[in-house]
């Protein structure tokens, strides 16, 4: 297996390895309240470059090392005639250790003061500074911090909520919310981007997302990222790379989609896919479905090859002239949906499965090194025998799991797409709420067909499908809006970007 070599730009860690290249950091000879220092004269910077002329400044600090963030971040507020208020969780005296005591004394010492929170109170600042967690919550926030995450929260409507390396309440590895979580207009993040920050409901919470490795040295992150455990994430990039065509191509030259699905009554999500696959320059598509419609599924759509079958015996021919197949939108969980999926289980193509081809594998203990899975989180739960809410818990463990059961590639579907091979797990940064409708699994599962079909990887297909998706979604809304976004608005997008 061939696999995409990242740069450091692009690497995502767990909790787990940042707190690792934190301590090779420091023992390169950074210290850790340089470090420290680091992270809060970039945070204040970065509040200052979002809202120059805010003069009042609430910061909420809690224990460990972001309180610390939090004081330094206040000492330079009072340093620049900012109203500061710090107002602080946890032991009042006691709680501080290390480099954050430190931290908050160098703030005292400017004649800073800090009070405790007080649930009663209401507070105001033009600027809201989260420094309760970072990214070692392990357990469900309550109490007097779910308090402060309320308090919070409250103002969004009228403050700017900056959050330091992590929303607090948002777990660091995973992307769950832990009982409750601020919801940022920013985060700062540092040291490493964390996997938590990118998928699931984090997108909801992380706001603009900045991040500074507080000038660790590459041959740091290099060294480690080279000796690193378990699975390894990154980013997706955004650049599209596709060979030029040759001169002399034909339409034999970029490969036969063959698609299968449509059951009577669900004609819609066949054709979206197919015409997906055309779209992004598949040469030849084909599109066996339910005789019921065959006859008017490409009526404005000629291009499209439609032939209706009864049975898995009229398969053959198509499965001869067919170079990848895409199995399951609107397949339907009947016998003749059934019949066909389990008749194609037994071809050697590389095929995408999707939608109900996806609920009839879950039925089955089957693997294929050569097929790409591209559920969505009900889906998932069902190939995984678990919830939906057991899913978006954990997205990265659920999409290694996947793969780990069925072999080939998972693409899990959602905010935050992830897409996994057994050995790494890719990011996609792009997409948005507009997606949130009808028929855009059809539209994907078309596109990583056509990909596939001219020639490039599997692994590719997967990843540039889910870029060229998310990217043409994110054009389209651009233009016209979120709301009333529709799947097939994104053909002329994705012609845009594949060229």
């Amino acid at each position: 297996m061939k696999n995409y070599h990242y740069p450091l730009s692009h690497q995502v860690y767990t909790t787990d390895q940042v707190k690792e290249l934190d301590c090779l950091a420091i023992e390169s000879g950074i210290s850790g309240f340089t470090l420290m220092t680091r992270a809060g004269q970039f945070m204040f910077d970065s509040i200052r470059q979002s809202r120059p002329n805010a003069k009042t400044m609430l910061i909420f600090c809690g224990v460990g090392n972001n309180a610390g963030d939090g004081y330094i971040i206040a000492r330079l507020a009072l340093e620049k005639g900012i109203a500061v208020q710090v107002l602080q969780l946890g032991e009042y005296l006691t709680g501080l250790r290390g480099d954050a005591l430190q931290a908050q004394l160098a703030y005292f010492s400017q004649g800073g003061e800090n009070e405790l929170f007080d649930s009663a109170k209401e507070y105001t600042a033009e600027i809201i500074v989260d420094a309760l967690f970072g990214t070692g919550l392990s357990r469900d926030v309550d109490g007097e911090w779910a308090n402060a995450i309320a308090a919070m929260n409250a103002s969004a409507m009228t403050a700017y909520i900056a959050a330091v390396d992590i929303p607090s309440g948002l777990n660091a590895s995973t992307g769950a919310i832990m009982g409750c979580a601020v919801v940022a207009s920013e985060t700062m993040t540092f040291v490493g981007r964390k996997c938590g920050l990118f998928t699931g409901k984090a997108r909801d919470y992380v706001g603009k997302l900045r991040f500074y490795d507080l000038a660790i040295a590459d041959s740091i992150t290099q060294s480690f990222k080279q000796t690193m455990a378990g699975e390894k994430c990154f980013l997706l990039e955004h650049s599209i790379r596709l060979p030029k065509r040759k001169e002399t191509a034909h339409k034999g030259s970029h490969g036969h989609v063959l698609l299968i699905g449509g059951t009577v009554g669900m004609s819609g999500a066949i054709r979206m896919a197919a015409e997906a696959a055309l779209t992004i320059g598949a040469g030849l598509v084909t599109v066996l479905t339910h005789p019921a419609h065959a006859a008017w599924l490409n009526l404005n759509r000629p291009e499209l090859m439609v032939k209706g079958v009864e049975s898995p015996q009229e398969l053959l021919p198509y499965l001869q002239r067919a170079n990848v197949i895409a199995i399951g939108p609107g397949l339907g969980a009947d016998q003749w949906g059934r019949e066909l999926f389990n008749a194609c289980l037994e071809t050697e193509h590389d095929k995408i499965v999707d939608a109900d081809g996806l609920n009839l594998l879950s039925q089955l203990s089957v693997s294929r090194t050569n097929w790409i899975l591209t559920p969505h989180p009900g889906e998932a739960a069902r190939l995984l025998g678990v919830t939906v809410h057991a899913i978006e818990m954990d997205r990265y463990d659920a999409v290694a799991k996947i793969q780990r059961n069925y072999s080939g590639y998972c693409v899990l579907k959602g905010a935050g797409s992830l897409v996994a091979d057994g050995e790494q797990t890719a990011i996609s940064t792009l997409g948005n709420p507009g997606m949130a409708t009808a028929g855009m699994g059809d539209v994907l599962t078309g596109i990583i067909a056509g990909l596939r079909a001219q020639g490039v990887s599997l692994q590719t297909a997967a990843r540039l499908g889910v870029t060229l998706h998310a990217k043409a979604a994110d054009l389209a809304v651009a233009e016209k809006g979120e709301r009333g976004l529709l799947a097939t608005d994104l053909y002329p997008y994705l012609r845009t970007l594949i060229n």
